[in-house]
């Protein structure tokens, strides 16, 4: 018997099922696929991520494997175009796109090394309930006879398709419907100094390095345009690049190495995360669209928090439900902020005056634009960027006038609203 079983061995099982090991625990991890192994990805290791890679002895692995790190940043919506570095944050300041052939298979490499036994090619058939409670899973190697397999807790972090959550139904929270639709392929011979933004109307692009060379290119359009978009991929894809300028022409001088690969099941929302038996972590648990690319750091600090809980849990520090409880709490006051602007993001709402007039300042100030970078990565807190204090340090008295006075003659304009002046 095990202590932990893990369904799914991707960023999310790898990383709980080797810091697990790392504590002595005894953890099984299975997946459908042999690695190394390729998935739909957004590939972006942000900063918080690669600070976890750095504490976990794994970072230098994935230097070694020539990922190439994107410090300078540009960004390009339209109303200003923004160019600068990231923040260093605990000891890093660089982002990173690996290839997920790479950086899944090193953290399943990581998670043997630590201990974990991982069985590839291992599908789940069932799992095993008793009393109501989850005791384990039954499932068969390829081409093998079926095996049952039990432990004190069964983990789901097998995607938003999760058959563990499928089996154990948790409740649904947050729930946003898909806001975008989204595409990425991969170009060789395309320069490109670390990473490139780019908003236009009511579309998204975005541009990084990877490995051997290549450049991945993302685009996003709202999800009602999603059949538009398929009536002609390659060609609206090429004209969503050209709406860059300089990025469309050196694409169109490159040569595309891969096939298109992109989906418009994008859902957004959050998943009770634990249970009699159960606990649930990365998509299975949480998951919002990726325009944000924020999907890998999540699966890595949820994997942290989980293992925390879990721990805490077994070494009798708490009862085992409390300490779960309490990584639902901290997972979801980490995330929210993080996911409501993603969703506003996606929902590709017109600019606000406010967004204008701080994006208007921002071109005149580095350190604020490296901290509006820090923002995007996670490694500032989205309220303490947009806190008022901040925002104010930012635009300065002429923009916070320019906003009032927009919000001021709103008002009086609004169809409905009274027109007469406020009343002090």
């Amino acid at each position: 018997m095990y202590d932990v079983i893990i369904a799914g061995a991707r960023v999310a099982g790898s990383s709980t099922a080797m810091l697990l090991a790392r504590k002595g625990y005894r953890v099984l991890a299975v997946d459908k696929a042999a690695f190394p192994s390729d998935t739909m990805s957004t590939h972006q290791v942000q900063l918080p991520a690669v600070a976890r890679l750095k504490q976990w002895r794994l970072l230098d692995n994935l230097i070694s494997a020539s990922t190439p790190p994107a410090r300078h940043v540009r960004f390009d919506n339209g109303i200003a175009v923004l160019e600068g570095s990231f923040p260093e944050y605990q000891g890093v300041d660089a982002m990173y796109c690996p290839r997920r052939t790479i950086l899944d298979k090193m953290l399943v490499d990581a998670a043997r090394a630590a201990g974990a036994e991982v069985r590839e090619n291992f599908s789940v058939d069932e799992v095993l309930i008793e009393d109501g409670r989850v005791v384990g899973l039954r499932g068969h190697g390829q081409g093998g006879a079926s095996v049952s397999e039990k432990a004190r807790l069964v983990i789901g972090a097998d995607g938003k398709r999760s058959i563990v959550a499928k089996a154990v139904r948790p409740q649904t929270y947050h729930e946003i419907p898909p806001l975008s639709m989204g595409y990425y392929t991969y170009w060789e011979g395309v320069p490109i100094e670390g990473g490139a933004m780019y908003g236009r109307e009511r579309r998204l692009i975005g541009a990084w390095p990877t490995n051997d060379g290549l450049v991945i290119t993302y685009i996003a359009w709202p999800i009602e345009e999603f059949h538009a978009f398929r009536s002609d991929i390659e060609g609206n894809y090429l004209k969503t690049l050209d709406s860059t300028g300089s990025l469309g022409e050196r694409i169109r001088a490159g040569k595309r190495a891969e096939r298109f690969v992109g989906t418009a099941d994008l859902p957004n929302y959050f998943h009770k995360p634990y249970g009699p038996g159960w606990a649930l972590v990365g998509d299975a648990g949480l998951v919002k669209d990726p325009i944000t690319g924020q999907g890998i750091g999540d699966a890595f600090r949820d994997a942290e928090l989980l293992v925390e809980a879990i721990d805490a849990g077994f070494c009798s520090k708490q009862p085992l439900d409390e300490a779960l409880a309490g990584y639902q709490q901290k997972r979801d006051r980490l995330e929210l902020p993080m996911y409501l602007f993603t969703t506003q993001l996606a929902s590709f709402a017109p600019a606000k005056i406010e967004e204008q007039v701080l994006f208007a300042a921002l071109q005149h100030n580095q350190a604020a634009t490296s901290q509006f970078f820090g923002m995007l990565t996670g490694a500032v807190p989205v309220p303490e960027f947009f806190a008022p204090g901040n925002l104010f340090k930012i635009v300065g008295v002429s923009g916070m006038a320019k906003i009032m006075m927009h919000k001021f003659l709103s008002k009086r304009t609004t169809p409905g609203r009274p027109q007469a002046l406020p009343q002090a």
